[in-house]
């Protein structure tokens, strides 16, 4: 659902006012006969604008509400949601979640996390920073963040635009076992897209900045500038002959490859037996160097959360220590399907973070002396299963520890577990944009396709 608001921000509901709708559909639950039941209400307002070639592109007003709910009868269990908040719709909500609950089959794992997991003391982990920033100011800054690209040099010669975005949410979390929790959160980002052009051909790159704090934000006219940059690197890019070479994965491609990580140790993998990973708790999966653990209290950061999507209180644990793999990512189904307890990841990772060794980035590619460094990657190429990895990806081919020349229509290729075990070093320019924070990796050797 999306409508225009007249300031952002001012119709998020109270905490008060959700928290009352979701007792009201755990009240309906019980009077519908269900033995257990849970529900989430929350709405989202935000302000985004997006302007290309010196002129506004669009502007959008959002406002997203939405509740979902899950009733179980026994071990039976039937869901709903609607984005219509009225009693009415309430009470016709609850009872399709029940009609179908009760025309479903019996699953051991079904049902609430288990009481004594539910978070009772939620710390206050800064989250919500509102910013009233108007249309017209919105604007007037992506106008700036996108001239500063285009003016950084005669060969910027393009420009897929450049945006603005502020967005605002409460949630709210309840279930049968007495949880009531409500999460206040705001997300700003600046981005700016552009495209460089010489006698070689054109090339394209971006940046951007997300915050959840305003004057946390990079400026916008920096933001421009480091588009620009990107995009003029890559001029004069060149293919390289198949060859097998260390790769540096930079910062903000390195999640993604962990990312690879918790996916393969994510409990809906496992129990369908569907992991390369499966079964290996206690036993090396990475290098000895390598500790890799969530932080989840960590203040304003994106993958905070006080409790996960269950209620269930997270806390901070090492995934990996000393190379060894020493816990799953689970929700309380998945547990239950694998015969173990809720690690508090319904709903993913909180701040999962790859400890950094004493290089900086400069001093990574030193240490890897020549070989490749990977900017930026494409297409899916990963199977889980077997562990098979396969990505289009561009970047600089490094020489004696220095950036040579731009590459690009490569394909960088491996297995996971072989890649895991063979990272050297992880550089200190850790990025934290995301639920994931990496500096730069380095992999001892991987399979570079290209001419």
């Amino acid at each position: 659902m999306q409508t225009t608001l007249t300031r952002n921000g001012s119709t998020l509901p109270s905490q008060a006012e959700l928290t009352q709708l979701v007792e009201q559909v755990l009240d309906e639950a019980r009077r519908c006969g269900a033995t257990a039941a849970e529900a989430s209400a929350s709405v989202a307002t935000g302000l985004s604008v997006d302007v290309r070639q010196r002129e506004v592109d669009t502007l959008e007003h959002q406002r997203d509400r939405s509740l979902a709910v899950a009733v179980y009868f026994g071990q039976r269990q039937g869901t709903a949601s609607s984005a219509d908040f009225s009693p009415a719709s309430v009470r016709a909500t609850v009872k399709a979640a029940c009609a179908i609950a009760r025309h479903t089959s019996e699953d051991p794992a079904q049902g609430l996390a288990d009481p004594e997991l539910l978070a009772r003391d939620v710390p206050d982990l800064d989250l919500h920073h509102p910013w009233d920033l108007q249309a017209d100011e919105a604007i007037e800054l992506a106008l700036a963040c996108e001239a500063a690209a285009l003016d950084a040099d005669p060969r910027i010669t393009n420009s897929d635009g450049a945006g603005v975005s502020t967005n605002a949410a409460v949630r709210v979390y309840g279930n049968s076992n007495g949880f009531l929790g409500a999460v206040r959160s705001t997300q700003h980002s600046i981005n700016c897209r552009v495209i460089a052009s010489d006698e070689a051909g054109m090339q394209r790159d971006y940046w951007y900045t997300v915050s959840r704090v305003p004057d946390a934000l990079e400026a916008a006219d920096l933001v421009g500038r480091n588009a620009a940059e990107q995009a003029l690197r890559r001029l004069g890019s060149r293919r390289l002959g198949t060859r097998k070479v260390p790769v540096v994965y930079h910062a903000p491609v390195a999640r993604g490859l962990l990312g690879n990580f918790v996916s393969a140790v994510n409990g809906g993998a496992l129990y369908r037996k569907a992991s390369f990973l499966l079964d290996k708790l206690g036993e090396p999966v990475f290098a000895d160097w390598v500790r890799l653990s969530e932080h989840p209290h960590l203040p304003r950061e994106l993958g905070s959360a006080a409790f996960d999507h269950e209620g269930v209180a997270t806390r901070e644990r090492d995934l990996v220590r000393d190379g060894v793999l020493q816990g799953y990512v689970l929700s309380s189904y998945s547990a239950r399907k694998l015969g173990m307890t809720t690690t508090g990841n319904a709903g993913g990772v909180h701040n999962l973070r790859l400890e950094p060794g004493h290089r900086d980035f400069n001093g990574l590619l030193a240490e890897m002396g020549t070989g490749l460094l990977v900017t930026e990657l494409m297409g899916q190429g990963v199977n889980l299963v077997t562990g098979d990895y396969s990505r289009g990806a561009t970047g600089f081919w490094v020489e004696n520890g220095e950036i040579a020349y731009p590459v690009e229509e490569i394909t960088v290729a491996g297995n996971l577990r072989d890649i895991f075990l063979g990272l050297q070093d992880a550089a200190t320019d850790v990025d934290t944009r995301g639920g994931i924070h990496t500096g730069s990796i380095l992999v001892d050797a991987m399979t570079v396709a290209g001419e």
